[in-house]
């Protein structure tokens, strides 16, 4: 067995692992005499920084969340934070994939802008561009203990790592839970085989299985685990981060958490105190197992910083329907027009089920509780916000698509966003292109296409000119669309044009980013070489 390694450029496991180290400890250095610094600033001025939590699930539907929808029954904790709290039901992810989604919520900005458009690999050399900065390294510079736990998925190579994107503290995978084998499979459709035990000098390929490498588990720079151990990391993801509430909340340092969950992507995965405990079978288990993650650690902010923490809740997109049984629920927002002519309305697409996503913000005694609010949000706005309560600056030389909606949240405005836009996230169409517009209760799609079904193929690709227009206030299924004679079309039609035109213009016109998706198999996460996976012994952690 190999022994644990530093993750760094290629992850070489000797003086180049030592270097990224130096790099890290001077990082951190400087980061704690700016916070330092900055705290001094935030006590002479007399203002007390609010703590932020974001927890993003991972493929969760919209009708998961028991209170958007009443076939749904294993969220208890998270439908007690919805009625103590605020539930937002038009809220919408700004990507409906994995990395773009994520790097929206972390930049305020669309993929267009920020340069993320599609998944990074586990091979992948680059990620989220080192111009773009991220809501962790505004809050560090305004006096912020700052902490990822869960998924990044924004490059893991060299200083595109989360500890050198803001990040004071790491510990989690780098990317999606089914990048790579491990002796956990779980719950997969198909089924993907666990890593093999021996070393070996070649092992059998299976469609849509990770075969060639162990899923990697990392604290900072170091691998801790390869394959990580599934079943019990969701305890491990909890300790973590009480952990980290209570350090920091005895320190009395404003903090910010960004918890990235593995639920619901497959595989599912639970530990055995959650089986049995859904009808719902492995899927329901598994979102069982998650709802109880976040009732613990609403119970420690409860019990620690009640009243000076925000907990934002949220999704990353809608649910991975070509996983039939181990997919969620899109409840009401079933894409009928597609799924009509073939394919999945649901992650990947632009329809309804893609993007909108479950949303609760829950501040004991800012907030109001048990509200729901029908104002059209975006994951966008979490950036904005955040910075505007730690009364911190946005970043400047550079345009942003979230709006500040504290006032939103407040419950002192119902002003949110009249328009939002849908770029291609892999079902039709180039990467990142805007290929739907929202606008106000109208949705224009100018590219239709569905991603893979459940034991069925993807839908056609069909471009639209005039586009189709659906009125969601008439038809949330989103089944028949405007008659193209109508007058509700006819005067719709001029005001989304100009919308979208305005935004390709702004975005022409704006400090633009370009992702590196090149891939070299030596920035693999790999701490032992000499396994044909990449199996080495767990560490302490």
């Amino acid at each position: 067995m190999g022994s644990p390694c530093t993750v760094a450029k290629g992850l070489s496991c000797r003086m180049e692992g030592l270097f990224w180290q130096l790099v890290l400890l001077i990082t951190l250095y400087v980061g704690f005499f700016l916070c330092l610094s900055n705290n001094f600033k935030g006590k002479a001025a007399g203002s007390k920084k609010p703590n932020f939590i974001i927890i993003l699930a991972d493929d969760m539907g919209w009708g998961d969340l028991g209170v958007n929808w009443e076939e749904s029954e294993d969220t208890p904790h998270l439908d007690k934070m919805a009625q103590e709290g605020m539930r937002f039901v038009d809220f919408h992810t700004a990507a409906s994939t994995c990395s773009p989604s994520r790097a929206a919520l972390l930049t305020g900005r669309l993929g267009l802008r920020n340069g993320v458009t599609h998944n990074f690999a586990v091979s992948s050399v680059g990620g989220l561009p080192l111009n773009e900065t991220t809501l962790a390294e505004v809050l560090k510079g305004a006096g912020y203990r700052t902490g990822i736990i869960g998924k990044w998925h924004l490059g893991h190579n060299g200083f595109y790592h989360p500890n050198f994107r803001g990040f004071d503290d790491y510990f989690g995978i780098p990317y999606s839970n089914d990048m790579g084998c491990t002796d956990t499979p779980g719950y997969n459709l198909p089924p993907c085989p666990s890593c093999p035990q021996q070393p070996k000098t070649a092992s059998c390929h299976r469609r849509d299985c990770y075969t060639e490498i162990a899923l990697p588990l990392l604290e900072n720079l170091t691998i801790v685990e390869q394959p990580v151990n599934l079943t019990s990391l969701t305890q491990r993801y909890m300790e973590k981060a009480i952990e980290f509430i209570q350090h920091a909340s005895e320190s009395g340092q404003p903090f910010f958490l960004y918890i990235a969950l593995s639920h619901m992507h497959v595989p599912l995965t639970f530990h055995q105190d959650h089986a049995n405990r859904s009808s719902k079978g492995p899927y329901g288990c598994t979102l069982r197992e998650m709802d109880y993650l976040v009732g613990r650690i609403k119970d420690k902010v409860d019990s620690t910083v009640r009243e000076s923490t925000v907990i934002w809740f949220t999704g990353d997109n809608g649910p991975w329907s070509e996983k039939c049984d181990f997919a969620g629920s899109v409840g009401p927002f079933i894409g009928a027009w597609q799924t009509e002519r073939g394919g999945s309305s649901a992650k990947q697409t632009t329809w309804e089920g893609g993007h909108r996503v479950p949303a609760i913000v829950y501040w004991p005694g800012r907030i109001p509780g048990n509200v729901t609010s029908p104002v059209l949000l975006s994951i966008l706005d979490i950036f904005p916000t955040l910075v505007f309560l730690a009364n911190a600056s946005l970043p400047s030389n550079r345009r942003f698509d979230g709006l500040d909606v504290s006032q939103v949240i407040f419950g002192n405005s119902l002003e949110g966003h009249k328009t939002i836009f849908h770029p291609n996230s892999g079902a039709a169409g180039k990467y990142g292109v805007i290929q739907t517009v929202r606008l106000e209760q109208y949705k224009a799609f100018y590219v239709t296409g569905g991603a893979k079904a459940c034991h069925g193929g993807p839908g056609p690709e069909v471009h639209h000119d005039p586009p189709l227009i659906f009125n969601l206030a008439q038809s949330v299924q989103e089944k028949v669309p405007l008659d193209h004679s109508a007058a509700e079309f006819r005067t719709v039609l001029p005001k989304i044009e100009r919308t979208l035109a305005a935004l390709l213009q702004d975005i022409a016109t704006d400090n633009v980013s370009s992702a590196d998706y090149s891939q070299d198999p030596s920035v693999t996460p790999c701490c032992n070489p000499q396994h044909v996976v990449c199996r080495c012994e767990p560490t302490n952690s």
